[in-house]
């Protein structure tokens, strides 16, 4: 099977069209040479980068991406930066991983702060916490599993009914609910340029500029773009379920779509009933819907999936639209300003394809969902281990992805799945 080298998308990202136009970085071109090549420009590769050019200030680093910056999936994210382990890591056999794994995330997030607040990048970061809802029996019973994980964790939490929930954010649609203070909100398409931005001087970024093929050479690796030829000593595969096109292993990660929709800034008294503070909601169940509100006063709705190509955007425009009016019946002439889809990669255990494919290649794929903070993390940690130098033990923390079957087997596999997952999820999507 041929791989692309990148995602392809029907419709520009809502969150970059609300920021000021910006002048891309220039492709590369032409023959070029770097100790370092990190092939996408996401919160893995940018941490990577960074990580890379404050061990080694003098080497040359490149990074390459084949879109505009904040039109990638990074500025295509749902803008949540977890401090802890995801829903779907969570696990109360596991105590001591998981405390090492929030710890992790906290020193992550801490960094990433940081960089914010250093840089003076505008992203709207904000301390806000995040819901967790359920309206099913199925997804009660998941908040119920995650309620146990929080409590076995020692983390902290407050339960919620409809009524609570319908005075936090507006809806009397979810049962129960839990809310946990352990996340930020942010822009995220605001967030990656900014990231860029601030870059260290021996780093350039090159965007419009996908990674069409890597080679080893006897003295390092051979990276070709469409418009020029790298040698670098070391590469760093950041480009998540599309470094199978350049060396990473195929049989361990697949790229799946999701789409994300948002209102326009609704009126005074609707955006005072229904955003009385900045608020965001992850769903129980894995099919449920994320909402978040912004700092503009829009509500902003992700849900459904595709596998390896992107589904009309027309037909997921009613269907986002469908599950938000249900949510919020009052939005049903609103409504909706953008609709746009972004991809993930996803592996089979939900644990990452991180490490040394050959010596000099190493690759960061296979992020489940687990965004900024997840990635960041990720990103550093590859960058030190290809460094030669001591990290963390990332199977131990987050196992090994598993392998997957061959085509057409693992696509027939998926819509199964999905379907019956989504039968099951009922009135969660």
């Amino acid at each position: 099977m041929t791989y692309p080298i990148a995602p392809s998308h029907q419709r520009p990202c809502g969150w970059n069209a609300w920021l000021p136009a910006r002048d891309a970085s220039p492709p590369a071109k032409d023959s070029m040479t770097a100790e370092l090549v990190v092939v996408g420009a996401g919160y893995t590769g940018l941490a990577a980068a960074r990580a890379w050019a404050e061990a080694r200030p003098d080497d040359r680093v490149l990074v390459l991406d084949a879109e505009r910056l904040g039109e990638g999936s990074p500025g295509r994210n749902s803008g949540f930066m977890l401090e802890v382990a995801l829903a779907g890591d969570a696990s109360t056999d596991e105590l001591e991983r998981m405390s090492k794994l929030n710890a992790l995330s906290r020193q992550t997030m801490s960094r990433l702060r940081r960089q914010v607040e250093h840089h003076g990048i505008d992203c709207q970061l904000q301390h806000s916490g995040t819901y967790r809802a359920a309206c099913t029996p199925g997804g009660m019973a998941a908040l119920s599993r995650y309620q146990t994980f929080l409590e076995a964790a020692g983390l902290r939490y407050e339960q919620l009914g409809r009524p609570d929930l319908e005075t936090r954010i507006g809806t009397d649609y979810y049962e129960a609910g839990l809310y946990s203070p352990d996340c930020y909100l942010v822009h995220p398409a605001a967030l990656i340029r900014g990231l860029a931005d601030a870059l260290p001087d021996s780093v350039s970024l090159h965007e419009h500029s996908p990674a069409v093929s890597v080679h080893a050479e006897c003295n390092g690796w051979r990276v070709n773009t469409p418009d020029a030829e790298i040698r670098a000593h070391q590469v760093i595969l950041a480009n998540n379920a599309y470094s199978r096109a350049l060396g990473a292993d195929a049989s361990r990660v697949t790229a799946i779509y999701t789409y994300a929709a948002v209102t326009p800034v609704l009126p005074d008294a609707l955006r005072a009933r229904l955003i009385p503070d900045d608020w965001g909601l992850l769903p129980a169940h894995r099919l449920g819907c994320t909402l978040r509100s912004t700092p503009d006063g829009r509500l902003m709705i992700r849900s459904r999936y595709s596998y390896e190509r992107e589904a009309d955007n027309a037909t997921i425009e009613a269907s986002l639209a469908d599950s938000l009016t249900r949510r919020y019946p009052s939005l049903t002439d609103i409504g909706l300003e953008h609709v746009w889809g972004g991809t993930t990669g996803l592996t089979h255990n939900g644990a990452p394809l991180w490490g040394t494919i050959q010596p000099g290649l190493h690759v960061s794929a296979g992020c489940n969902g687990g965004g900024i903070v997840k990635g960041s993390f990720l990103g550093d940690a590859l960058a030190r281990h290809a460094l030669g130098q001591a990290v963390e033990p990332i199977q131990h923390l987050f196992g090994k992805a598993k392998w997957m079957p061959p085509e057409p087997l693992r696509r027939t596999g998926f819509r199964l799945i999905s379907t019956l997952e989504r039968r099951r999820a009922g009135l969660e999507t």
